[in-house]
Order: structure tokens, then C-alpha cells, then sequence
């Protein structure tokens, strides 16, 4: 288990890394976990919407997404064993929070969709928030992640896998 202190980690090809982390970021992995429950609630899909304080193990070692779905057996199965960590194979569908300039967004960018893709997880998302917001989906397909498509501030992003689910991503900017 990775060490709380009110602080984020991840451990990685050896190194234990802090994650950046403020109200902006927050908030967004809060709406889009929002989002994604909502929408899989309306389609009545069999999945689980999760993020921190919750781990994801990769070939590089152990990951910990602002927002993640796995089935909900999966989850069930999780919560009876009292673990936190889910194995990479398990997910459907990871997100990313990109925190600009800093170490982190190159993680997000490069080493991660290695990483997520070597794991097998069907769906990748980048969250940039700045400028504006915008979101852009990779496919897994046999020979890594590709550019499904990337949507504005302004725009509707639709997709239908995992489940249907559709949002203009200046929602995730949004303050409640």
C-alpha cells in the first residue's frame, strides 16, 4: 500500500511519485465521475464509476487514475476481499486529469498510454482543462491506443462504448 499522508502517489519502473493535485483537477475527475455514473445508471450498465483513493496495477507497477470503471462484479469482488487495488485487464475505461506543465503530463501523455495499453484497457481519456476544456478518447486497438476522436468546450462528445454517454466538456469546469 502506498503511503496517504493527505498526499497522492503513484509507483512506477521504481519510483514513488507524488501527484499534483488542486481544486481545478479535483473537480474535474469529481464531474466527469459524475457524468460517466449518470450515464451508466441511464443505460443500465453493469459498471462500476471509481477513482482515488483507488489503485490500478500496470506493467510498470501500480497507477492510481482520477476516474476508472470497472464491471460491477469486479467492483463486488474488490469490496468482499477489502482491497483498493484493481488489476489492469479488469478496467474498461481509464481517465486522466492532464496537469499542465508538470512531470505528470508527460506521464499522462506518453508513459501511461503505454502503460494502459500493454494492460489491455479498452478506453483511455485525456482531460485537458486548460485553455478550455477538452477531452480526447483513444481505442485500444491490437497495436496500441488510437485517436477515437477529441471534443471542445462547446462541442458534444458521443460515444457508445463502453456504454452510451454524451457531455459538453465545459461541464467539467463547472463548480457546484
Amino acid at each position: 500500500m502506498l503511503p496517504e499522508e493527505g498526499r497522492r502517489y503513484e509507483l512506477a519502473d521504481g519510483w514513488l511519485t507524488e501527484l499534483p493535485g488542486d481544486l481545478w483537477h479535483d473537480n474535474a475527475a469529481e464531474r466527469l465521475k459524475g457524468i460517466l455514473k449518470d450515464a451508466a445508471r441511464q443505460a443500465d450498465a453493469d459498471v462500476h464509476v471509481a477513482g482515488t483513493p483507488q489503485y490500478v496495477t500496470t506493467p510498470a507497477g501500480i497507477r492510481r487514475p482520477d476516474v476508472f470503471m470497472v464491471g460491477r462484479d469486479v467492483a463486488r469482488t474488490a469490496l468482499e476481499r477489502r482491497t483498493r487495488t484493481y488489476y489492469g485487464p479488469d478496467l474498461l475505461l481509464v481517465a486522466e486529469i492532464v496537469t499542465p506543465r508538470t512531470g505528470n503530463e508527460h506521464t499522462d501523455r506518453v508513459s501511461k498510454v503505454a502503460e494502459y495499453a500493454a494492460a489491455g484497457i479498452p478506453h483511455y481519456w485525456l482531460v485537458d482543462l486548460e485553455p478550455r476544456p477538452m477531452v480526447t478518447l483513444l481505442e485500444l486497438r491490437r497495436d496500441g491506443y488510437r485517436l477515437a476522436r477529441k471534443a471542445r468546450s462547446g462541442e458534444t462528445i458521443t460515444v457508445e462504448r463502453p456504454f452510451p454517454v454524451a457531455f459538453d466538456p465545459a461541464r467539467l469546469s463547472e463548480m457546484e
